[in-house]
């Protein structure tokens, strides 16, 4: 394969096709798309902080430039030999904690909401290793579904790297731009649709972090000790993370991939996976083809009936 033909096929890292059911989308700025309550809320929280920081900037920057021009030794030559402002130095004191609450507010809010687990549904335990993931399923009865999540393709050999995600995607019925460079894994995480998840996280050798933006989560993985924290997705695709806890020389290629999936497709995957997981994805890989294939079918009845 030529050098053209591999760094075209890396710049569709994250292509419009790949975007409507991922929440990424090509040169993003900000965060992935929000698909749960909790990201919501901290996409919320990002953009009442920004505009609390803004405002301070500028009134700042603004009273800089006040300052200089009111006070300069051209505008002013005879200085004032004010010490003491009992006003003004109670005004910068207040100000300061009204706006401290009003940030603490909805932080300790989304802290809460993060930390306190509502009843949930099913119960996914996801560990660390050097350098990959490896998840178990403890719900009763499902003791025996666990994988580990190897990430797909090669970091430092283009050409290997293209051949392995082509080869993934034709196995899946894919295009090569829907199993992402870096990002997308052997095993997928497969979850339901509006079904509240908690994931317990640990880790078996150093300290990693599990995290998924679109999900609003992001937890540290240590030895020894289980963290938890909840989600619930409001709408399927597919859904990518990393670790983000410094974790050695493989640290940036060890991918989370999370398959939001209807609960009719979940459970008849959990059926087939409790004997065989590779034979419950291939049946996965398949109902998700067939109903792609009829929602492509409806769509081009719609736009033809509109023509």
């Amino acid at each position: 394969m030529s050098w053209i033909a591999v760094a075209i096929a890396f710049a569709g890292v994250a292509p419009a096709a790949l975007a409507a059911e991922s929440g990424m989308s090509m040169w993003q700025l900000g965060f992935q798309a929000s698909v749960s309550d909790v990201m919501d809320d901290i996409v919320s929280f990002n953009n009442l902080t920004l505009v609390i920081m803004t405002a301070v900037v500028l009134f700042v920057l603004g009273l800089l430039i006040w300052v200089i021009m009111r006070f300069s030794a051209k505008a002013n030559p005879v200085p004032s030999k004010t010490s003491h402002n009992t006003t003004i130095e109670i005004v910068w004191t207040v100000v300061p904690i009204l706006i401290l609450v009003v940030i603490a507010v909805p932080s300790f809010r989304l802290l809460n909401k993060q930390l306190e687990i509502p009843e949930y549904e099913m119960t996914i335990k996801a560990t660390g290793y050097q350098w990959y993931w490896g998840y178990e399923y403890t719900d009763e009865g499902m003791e025996d579904v666990s994988f580990d999540s190897i990430m797909v393709g090669s970091y430092s050999d283009p050409e290997a790297d293209v051949a392995d995600r082509q080869e993934v995607a034709d196995a899946r019925g894919l295009t090569l731009n829907e199993v992402p460079r870096l990002l997308a894994t052997d095993y997928d995480v497969i979850v339901p649709v509006d079904t509240i998840v908690r994931l317990q996280v640990t880790a078996a050798d150093v300290i990693h972090a599990f995290a998924i933006p679109s999900m609003g989560v992001k937890i540290d993985a240590i030895p020894g000790r289980l963290n938890e924290t909840w989600f619930e997705a409001r709408e399927t695709g597919v859904y990518y993370g990393q670790c983000s806890e410094l974790c050695g020389k493989d640290h940036a290629f060890m991918p989370i991939s999370l398959r939001v999936v209807t609960k009719e497709q979940y459970a008849q995957w959990v059926e087939a996976a409790k004997n065989d997981v590779d034979k419950a994805n291939e049946q996965l890989w398949a109902a998700i083809a067939s109903d792609k294939k009829v929602a492509e079918a409806a769509s081009e009845e719609v736009s033809v009936a509109a023509n």
